[in-house]
């Protein structure tokens, strides 16, 4: 199908759904496809070269024409990389390799055969179908229902899967009370972290008498490890702008910037190919659909600052001035970006309004808890055996996460804790697995649901250490406007060094929750008030570590490096390897006689752990 023969800019609904019939109908759609992630991580393991290689194996089998290769968004598990599916069969391949290419068209696509060595196992079996591979069956994909599916950066395939149809339903059928109803209904809170009703920040700045307003979306996504913003961006791109139009119309607004960070630049890429179709199109401009609503949006960049995340900080940035949060009240939806009414939410929020207003915020709100609607996405990663994109119900039991989508602990090993929520989030422990993974729930464990990063940890991560580097992740990122979070974290962070380092004292514990609660107090913006979140969760459920720190100078996991003891023990045949490869002469014996270490002059680093071949050396 060539687009450029297609009727557009669109100028009514009924165009737009002509429109719709037409692509759906036509050849392009029914033809066989092979889908490739063309997702960041998929790209970082060679997906872009599976692709040359099956095209041109398609083209040497004179099948161009007959099967189409999609590049699509992020398929979710991205520790499988790259991965792709043949579509007329669901069959999932992981980890190809451009080798593959000559084998999948000649063996799958001409003769039928599935190619056992790429499909995924589980357990003991081999499972082909994407439907049934257990870290994908378990989802509930809502947001994610395209990313996979389509190639972001062609707006037939967004238009093909409704795409824009809610925006014809809102500017040809609804009033702007009537969006905003229809949000507040459906219950969706903002999944930048607070949980804030959507329906009610978009109520506040309806009802302001400014003719100008302002609608961002905040894709600066900070927190380590997490990733559902960009993969959206990446693989759906005309959702979260379908979804900032109805939000724009919801709240008279008449231009919006996206403040995406610099270091996603497929995102900002496609990001722009779709401002740029949705302008061609009709959907963004002058009177779209024929309403006489206007509207128009900006990328903006941001420079990787952790603190933009946080909506003031993030909207001074815009402004141009230097990226520092200031006092609310008054709130963004009274004065915002250049002082005028302004509405904030993330692109998982907006990804949510196109199907919430075609579907009616009723049905929205069956799924979830009480107080919690939808879908969440989370990043998975850390000690799991699939790890990558997930999107479940609100509510979804975090052990379900783990072990039944997951796959469960990677190596063998133990279930110790899971950090979700960011660097100013908490810690699960194995006792609260079962915990629902919604906002009340994970507010009562003193964790948050913050924008989805979930690292789980497994028995060998010492949790003194992890408050460590989270606690320095934040106190790095502080923008040093206030007193509290500048000088609070900074001690802190001097506190848990001194213990991780074997210096600690036990009224260095009283200090740190002191200090904790001063911090959370009295911080002007969220990172401040939540920034001790790392060690109080720890501490809380964990603290006989950080005694084991302080009174044994002992780290039971022997990640402290300052508390790492080396020993050499009875298998040792005095071979001398170790002793050629220590750097400070810690190690002492003569050859064929059993050796020792001189832990004064011992600097821990490993060496003659790693040279020795008979397992006589040990740390602990």
């Amino acid at each position: 199908m060539d687009l450029n023969k297609l009727m557009y800019p669109v100028k009514n609904a009924c165009e737009l759904n002509a429109l719709y019939e037409t692509i759906i109908d036509s050849n392009e759609y029914k033809t066989e496809k092979v889908f490739i992630c063309s997702g960041g991580g998929c790209i970082a393991s060679g997906s872009l070269k599976v692709k040359e290689a099956i095209s041109a194996q398609l083209n040497a089998a004179e099948l161009d024409g007959k099967i189409s290769i999609v590049e699509t968004g992020c398929l979710g598990p991205c520790a499988l990389g790259p991965v792709m599916v043949i579509g007329k069969d669901d069959t999932f391949y992981q980890k190809v390799k451009p080798s593959d290419a000559k084998e999948i068209v000649e063996q799958h696509l001409m003769e039928g055969n599935i190619l056992e060595r790429l499909i995924h196992p589980v357990g003991d079996q081999k499972i082909s179908k994407r439907s049934e591979i257990p870290f994908l069956k378990n989802q509930k994909k809502d947001v994610l229902k395209n990313c996979g599916k389509i190639n972001p950066t062609k707006i037939a395939d967004y238009i093909s899967c409704e795409g824009y149809l809610a925006l014809s339903k809102v500017l040809s059928q609804m009033s702007s009370e009537q969006v905003v109803n229809e949000v507040t209904v459906s219950g969706l809170r903002g999944r930048g972290g607070a949980g804030f009703p959507t329906g009610v920040k978009w109520a506040y700045a309806r009802k302001s008498n400014d003719p100008v307003k302002y609608i961002l979306c905040n894709a600066d996504e900070g927190d380590p490890g997490a990733f559902m913003d960009r993969s959206i961006l990446e693989g759906d791109p005309h959702s979260v702008l379908e979804g900032m139009i109805i939000g724009a119309y919801a709240i008279g607004s008449s231009q919006g910037y996206i403040y995406v960070r610099a270091e996603y630049p497929l995102a900002v890429e496609r990001f722009q190919i779709a401002i740029d179709q949705a302008r061609e199109y009709g959907f963004l401009g002058e009177n779209i659909l024929g309403s006489g609503f206007n509207f128009d949006l900006e990328i903006r960049k941001g420079s990787g600052a952790f603190v933009c995340g946080e909506e003031t900080a993030l909207m001074v940035s815009i402004e141009g001035k230097r990226g520092e949060p200031r006092p609310r009240p008054p709130f963004p939806a009274e004065k915002g970006l250049w002082n005028k009414p302004t509405v904030l939410n993330n692109v998982e929020t907006f990804s949510n309004i196109p199907q919430l207003i075609l579907d009616g915020g009723e049905k929205y709100a069956r799924i979830g808890t009480d107080k919690s609607k939808g879908t969440k996405i989370f990043a998975l990663a850390g000690a799991v055996n699939v790890s990558g994109l997930v999107e479940v119900a609100v509510g979804t039991p975090l052990r379900e996460l783990v072990f039944d989508i997951g796959g469960g602990i990677s190596n063998g090993k133990k279930y110790k804790a899971a950090q979700i929520g960011g660097p100013s989030g908490g810690c699960i422990p194995e006792q609260h697995l079962d915990v629902p993974l919604d906002y009340e729930s994970l507010n009562s464990l003193g964790a948050i649901m913050g924008s989805g990063g979930l690292i789980v940890m497994d028995e060998s991560s010492c949790m003194v250490d992890v408050a460590r580097f989270f606690l320095e992740f934040v106190q790095e990122e502080s923008c040093g406007k206030c007193v509290p979070c500048r000088e609070g974290t900074a001690r802190m962070l001097e506190l848990l060094n001194k213990i991780c380092e074997g210096h600690g004292e036990m009224q260095d514990l009283d200090e740190l929750e002191k200090l904790s609660y001063t911090v959370k107090n009295a911080s002007l913006c969220g990172l401040g008030q939540t920034a001790a979140n790392p060690f109080l969760s720890t501490f809380r459920y964990f603290k006989e570590e950080y005694i084991e720190h302080i009174r044994d100078k002992k780290c039971r996991t022997a990640v402290c490096k300052s508390l790492i003891v080396f020993d050499i023990i009875d298998l040792c045949n005095g071979c001398q390897a170790c002793k050629k490869v220590c750097p400070v002469a810690a190690i002492n014996g003569n050859k064929k006689e059993h050796h020792t270490i001189d832990r004064e002059l011992c600097i821990r680093c490993g060496l003659c752990m790693s040279t020795c071949k008979f397992e006589a050396i040990i740390k602990y």
